[in-house]
C-alpha cells in the first residue's frame, strides 16, 4: 500500500494504568510523534493500587504522583495530549464488591466516554490490548472490551491490539517460575491465556530509533521502580545494557482487529484509508494537527465522583 508521507494522522493509545504506555507502545508513540502525527494518551485509572515504595504513599497520594509521572512519560514520548478517565484501579485481584473498580464499570457507559474523545480527536488509529489483556490483568482485559466498543461507537477505522508473541512470553514466564521468581506467577489468567499467537500479529514496528525516548518514558515512572526489599521488574529493565535493551524492546507488535493475518505492516498508519467516508461533523480528507493543551481530564462518572467525595 502506497502511503502519502505528507499525510498527518491521529493516534490515540488507551491504557489501563500509568507506565503501561511506555513498555508496550512507547516506541510507537514516540515514532509517530517524531514524524509529525498527533499522539493522544488516555489512561483508564491512575494506578493507585499499584505496588510502590514507602515514600510514594498509597491511595490518592499515589494516584497524584502517578499522574505526574504519566505526564513526564508522555512529554518524553512527544504526546500532544494526556487524558485520565479517573476510574478506580482494580488491582491484580479485584474485590468483587468494589463496584467502582474499573473492571466492574458498565462497558457501554465507559465506551461512550472514550468514543467522545475518539470523535473529538478525529482518531485514525486506536491502540488497546488483545482479548487477554496482555498478561491477564483485569483492568487490561477491560481496556480491550471498552476500547473495542468505543471504536464501534465512534467509527474509528483502525484498532490495533498491542501485544507480543505469546510463545515467547510464556517461555519467559515458565523460566522465571522455575527460577523461583514471583514474576513467573504474574499472569492471572494462566500461561495458556497470555498475549496473542504469532499468527494474529499484523504489525511489527521497529522502534530502535526511539529507544532513548522509550527509556526516558520508562524511567519517568519512578514509583514503579522501587518497592521495599526487592528490585522491581521496571528497574531491572532500565539496568539492561543498551544492546540488550534494544534486542528486547526495540520492536513492538500489534494485531489489527478485523484484518486477517498475512502481510506484516511496519507502520501503524499503513492500513488507514487515505480517504474516509465523511460522517457528520467530520472531514473527508485529513486535516493538520490541532492545538490542544498537554494535560486534560474528562468528567468523571457519577460513581467515580461519589467515590472521590466519600
Amino acid at each position: 500500500m502506497t502511503r502519502d508521507e505528507s499525510a498527518r494522522f491521529t493516534l490515540l493509545a488507551f491504557h489501563a494504568h500509568p507506565d503501561d504506555e511506555a513498555l508496550l507502545t512507547g516506541g510507537t508513540l514516540a515514532q509517530a510523534a517524531a514524524r509529525g502525527h498527533r499522539v493522544v494518551l488516555v489512561t483508564a485509572t491512575c494506578g493507585e493500587r499499584g505496588l510502590a515504595g514507602a515514600v510514594d504513599g498509597a491511595g490518592e497520594r499515589l494516584a497524584r504522583l502517578r499522574r505526574a509521572e504519566l505526564e513526564a512519560s508522555a512529554a518524553a514520548l512527544g504526546c500532544a495530549r494526556v487524558v485520565s478517565l479517573d476510574y478506580a484501579d482494580s488491582g491484580l485481584r479485584p474485590d468483587p464488591a468494589d463496584a467502582d473498580a474499573f473492571v466492574h464499570v458498565d462497558v457501554e457507559a465507559a465506551a461512550a466516554r472514550l468514543a467522545e474523545l475518539l470523535r473529538e480527536e478525529d482518531v485514525d488509529v486506536l491502540t488497546i490490548y488483545d482479548p487477554n489483556g496482555g498478561y491477564g490483568h483485569p483492568d487490561h482485559v477491560q481496556v480491550h472490551r471498552v476500547g473495542s466498543r468505543a471504536a464501534e461507537l465512534a467509527g474509528t477505522p483502525v484498532v490495533l491490539e498491542a501485544t507480543v508473541s505469546a510463545p515467547l512470553f510464556v517461555g519467559s514466564l515458565r523460566l522465571l517460575r522455575f527460577l523461583g521468581s514471583a514474576l513467573g506467577r504474574s499472569a492471572p489468567l494462566g500461561v495458556d491465556r497470555v498475549f496473542s499467537p504469532r499468527s494474529r500479529i499484523t504489525h511489527r514496528i521497529r522502534v530502535r530509533n526511539q529507544l532513548d525516548a522509550k527509556r526516558a518514558a520508562l524511567a519517568a515512572h519512578a514509583s514503579q521502580r522501587r518497592a521495599e526489599g526487592q528490585v522491581r521488574a521496571l528497574e531491572r529493565i532500565l539496568r539492561l545494557p543498551r544492546p540488550i535493551f534494544a534486542l528486547a524492546f526495540g520492536t513492538e507488535w500489534y494485531a489489527e482487529q478485523g484484518r486477517p493475518a498475512g502481510e506484516r505492516f511496519t507502520d501503524v498508519f499503513a492500513t488507514v484509508p487515505s480517504r474516509r467516508d465523511p460522517r457528520p461533523g467530520r472531514q473527508a480528507l485529513r486535516h493538520p494537527p490541532r492545538a490542544r493543551s498537554a494535560a486534560t481530564s474528562v468528567p468523571p462518572t457519577t460513581s467515580t465522583a461519589a467515590r472521590r467525595r466519600g
